[in-house]
């Protein structure tokens, strides 16, 4: 086995077939439906998270916005501007236990370095 990243890939392929099959394919029905119900978690929490928690800009990132890398595991990255920090991980619990079927990750982008915020703020 070589240590080149295609001579790897090959290797584990082959080592463990089951990891790399393509289950879903972008245009599979269910993985659409499932792209529609983690756009539906994602505007119901930015609604929460405007409302009750004083959210100015909500947005989401990630999969969720590039339909192409969007899979069965995706979760919904949402980043939030102007919670205050006491508030932050209150909104952080009322919209994390929104779905059983995606995980929500919420971020304060404010709180990161420049890099990360910069690029959560190129999805918009």
């Amino acid at each position: 086995m070589g240590t080149q990243p295609d001579e790897l890939a090959a290797y584990y392929a082959r080592k463990y077939p089951l990891t790399f099959t393509d289950d879903f394919s972008p245009t599979d029905p269910s993985l659409t439906e499932r792209y529609k119900e983690a756009w539906q978690v994602a505007v119901i929490a930015a609604a929460i998270l405007k409302m009750r928690y004083g959210a100015p800009k909500v947005v989401a990132f990630g999969s969720l916005v590039d339909r192409s890398r969007f899979t069965r595991w995706s979760d919904v990255d949402l980043a939030a501007w102007g919670i205050p920090d006491d508030r932050f991980y209150a909104a952080v619990g009322a919209v994390t236990g929104l779905s059983e079927k995606f995980r929500v990750d919420l971020v304060d982008p404010e709180a990161y370095r420049d890099s990360l915020r910069r690029a959560i703020e190129t999805w918009w």
